[in-house]
């Protein structure tokens, strides 16, 4: 008698394999954010010119050049005398203790600087990020599959505004609203009647994306024969749609947002700045037009950092969208 032999990957525990899976993503996006910070800092070394030099014709506001014994002292402050492997394994272990470095112009920890400035940054996205959704759930339910000429003012809605720059939307809304109709503040408001031109000026063309996708696999979800077996058992279409094929819908568009988390943290630049926000935004526009390559470098690499971790978010909020997934 003979016993059967399970396969190797059938024997090992579901709870054994999450873990490794989970070990996975973290190491890998351990690797990303390494990765981005070696970009970072050769990107530094790219810069025309001695990096000194540049700090101190910052510090005078004009240029010309300085003797060896003048920039010295400069070059023992932010460590640019030590040799260029050991700069690049500070700045890299750095990451991991928040050491950011030191801004040029400000001469602040740079890690400092962004936590001054990103708590807004931070709720301008996230409520972005949520309109965006709401907008684009709310016409796919109202529109899709229905009428033709619904159907389609619902599909031109979505490709019209997704085609949208934000930059132009800002503008279009803050004259229309703000300086025209006078129902929201014009620049430099961070209450709540002040958020909502900017978070708008993100989400529109945001939900124009999420609506796209959603459509798509909303409509084909309707097709589906489980959808027609609800139907006969009494169901109604909207107890159909949101109960059934709105979970099985929104699975693509759940991808799209961890990018659009990210990509909503870079555009916030944009809506800061048209309309007179506090934020990264205003930071990094100064910082680079003083060329503060440390505050930039810095950005960058938060914004590196909440695209990793949107992708984690969106690995978990597969599972709970569909626990299927949970074992796959």
């Amino acid at each position: 008698m003979t016993t059967a032999v399970l396969p190797r990957a059938l024997s090992v525990p579901s709870w054994v394999r999450a873990a490794r899976g989970a070990l996975f993503k973290i190491a890998t996006a351990v690797l990303v954010l390494v990765a981005a910070a070696s970009l970072t800092f050769f990107a530094q070394l790219l810069v025309p010119g001695d990096r000194a030099t540049a700090i101190l014709n910052q510090q005078t506001g004009r240029a010309q050049q300085y003797t060896a014994a003048e920039l010295a002292p400069v070059n023992a402050q932010f460590g640019f005398d030590r040799p260029l492997v050991a700069q690049y394994l500070d700045y890299v272990t750095g990451l991991f203790s928040g050491d950011l470095g030191t801004s040029y112009t400000q001469h602040r920890p740079v890690s400092q600087i962004i936590a001054d400035q990103i708590g807004p940054s931070l709720v301008l996205t996230a409520a972005a990020l949520v309109v965006a959704w709401v907008l684009a759930v709310g016409i796919t339910l109202l529109t899709a599959k229905r009428r033709r000429a619904v159907s389609a003012a619902g599909s031109t809605w979505e490709a019209l505004t997704a085609s949208l720059p934000p930059y132009w939307i800002g503008v279009v809304l803050l004259v229309v609203f703000a300086v025209q109709l006078r129902v929201f503040p014009v620049i430099g408001e961070t209450s709540a009647r002040g958020t909502v031109l900017p978070v708008l000026t993100l989400a529109i063309p945001l939900a124009g994306f999420l609506g796209q996708v959603t459509r798509d696999e909303f409509e084909k979800v309707l097709d589906q024969p489980f959808i027609t077996t609800a139907r006969t058992r009494g169901m109604s279409d909207a107890a159909v749609r949101l109960r059934h094929a709105l979970r099985h819908a929104v699975v693509p568009a759940i991808t799209l947002s961890g990018w659009a988390l990210g990509a909503l943290l870079s555009g916030a630049v944009i809506a800061e700045n048209v309309f007179g926000r506090p934020g990264i935004g205003q930071v990094l526009v100064t910082a680079v037009n003083t060329r503060d390559v440390p505050t930039v470098s810095g950005i960058v690499l938060v914004v590196a950092g909440v695209y990793v971790i949107a992708n984690l978010l969106v690995d978990l909020a597969y599972t709970i969208v569909d626990p299927r997934l949970r074992t796959s």
